[in-house]
């Protein structure tokens, strides 16, 4: 994976930076993928690499291609463009199309992180289904660990049903130790162990992001 490239050797010269999309960035996975492709891309933009950033419009799912050409139809390359914020705010005609809370959730997680700050502490996951990815980042901070997983369903076009399988050593926790997991998109929480059902899909969320906490 090319993330986890980039945290090793290449970090000593390299500091990426993720962006789910820009002007002239629009593959078929978020021509097709509908809101829930947004959603995934941001995430894992924002939890893989310290750095990230944001397209204007992103939050507004802007996926109709110009022919032949993997970019919006109609972009700043072209024109000045007026997106009407207003229309999508409470009480506007096009409230609660925009996907601005969840990338708000997900920048408040940033914050609140300090181990999404960090590059080389990426460690992957193991998980059966090879549509499903799992990662976990890890930072000593004040002499406890703060520690995020994040699991993420690939496919945007269907729900996934399959195990995790968690590196447990890499978590700061015993082998036969269970954790309290909590979703920071959801809010669900779930006492979790080295082996874990998880359920994501466009019927729900695609992408759980947990903090672990100790029983």
């Amino acid at each position: 994976m090319y993330a986890t490239e980039l945290a090793a050797e290449s970090a000593t010269y390299m500091r990426p930076s993720f962006w789910p999309t820009t002007h002239d960035i629009l593959p078929p996975y978020l021509q097709y993928g509908g809101p829930t492709a947004w959603k995934t891309r941001a995430a894992l933009a924002a939890t893989l690499v310290p750095t990230y950033g944001i397209y204007a419009g992103y939050e507004l799912v802007e996926d109709v291609a110009r022919p032949g050409v993997e970019e919006q139809i109609d972009n700043e390359k072209y024109e000045l463009k007026d997106r009407r914020w207003s229309d999508y705010e409470e009480g506007g005609p096009k409230a609660g199309q925009s996907l601005a809370p969840y990338l708000s959730a997900i920048n408040q997680i940033r914050r609140d992180h300090p181990c999404l700050h960090w590059l080389r502490n990426l460690h992957l996951h193991h998980v059966d289904d090879e549509n499903v990815m799992a990662f976990s980042k890890r930072r000593d901070v004040g002499g406890r660990d703060d520690v995020i997983l994040v699991v993420a369903n690939l496919d945007p076009h269907a729900t996934r049903e399959t195990q995790v399988h968690l590196d447990m050593a890499a978590l700061g926790l015993r082998q036969d130790e269970s954790f309290v997991a909590q979703d920071l998109i959801s809010g669900a929480s779930w006492h979790w162990g080295e082996h874990n059902f998880v359920r994501l899909g466009p019927d729900s969320e695609p992408v759980h992001i947990i903090h672990i906490r100790r029983l």
